[in-house]
């Protein structure tokens, strides 16, 4: 379950203050996959940030039950200087889940070879996708927060990635970010539109995707 209470997040747009979340108050449903869509620069990122955890709400703030991940796809909470393996088990540590295990995960999914024991900041952003995919997948959420995914590599690390997701969809939730309505359709059984700094939860993930395309001919 995720609650929002009042949530409101904006920024300064050349002197402005201009709020893309507004006065929230929502409550999403455990155990249901949602699509969140909306327009480029509807706040898609910032309030899965937020829900994660990595950004602050200027008022109000987020409930949440279960354990919920970072942002996958977003790799700016890696430690530049801190190889792939380091980072690793950074994480393991502050996610309580056995430091080796996770690493050897990793290291085998990632297919980063040697580099898995190199500094991030030399990592291309394929790379950084190989491992912060890797982290996530590695570890057991409640919730997983997936934001514009795009498996790197070959046509058969991305077949070995969607089969992974695939099996953690099965027993987990997720909020998941794409441009791509097909991959949202096979991965999510709701939605959420995020539209003028409001958000609409819908039990219908067909009835959103109109609704979002209607947006977008505004």
């Amino acid at each position: 379950m995720i609650r929002f209470h009042n949530l409101t997040k904006g920024f300064l747009v050349n002197g402005q203050y201009r709020p893309v979340i507004e006065r929230l108050n929502l409550t999403i449903p455990s155990g249901r996959s949602l699509a969140l869509l909306g327009r480029n620069g509807a706040g898609k990122s910032t309030l899965m940030q937020i829900i994660a955890g990595n950004l602050r709400a200027d008022e109000g703030h987020v409930e949440t039950k279960g354990t919920i991940s970072w942002p996958v796809g977003f790799a700016g909470s890696f430690h530049p200087e801190l190889t792939g393996a380091q980072n690793t088990r950074f994480i393991a540590r502050i996610y309580s889940v056995d430091t080796d295990e996770l690493s050897d995960f990793v290291q085998d999914f990632s297919e980063l070879g040697e580099h898995f024991y190199m500094p991030v900041r030399t990592y291309s952003g394929g790379m950084r996708s190989r491992l912060t995919f890797g982290m996530s997948m590695g570890i057991a959420f409640d919730t997983y927060l997936v934001d514009e995914v795009t498996s790197a590599g070959d046509a058969a690390f991305r077949e070995k990635s969607q089969a992974v997701f695939r099996e953690r969809m099965a027993r987990s939730g997720a909020i998941m970010v794409s441009h791509n309505l097909t991959e949202l359709r096979e991965y999510c059984d709701a939605a959420l539109v995020l539209e003028g700094g409001r958000l609409r939860y819908f039990s219908d993930l067909d009835e959103a995707i109109e609704v979002h395309q209607d947006n977008l001919l505004q």
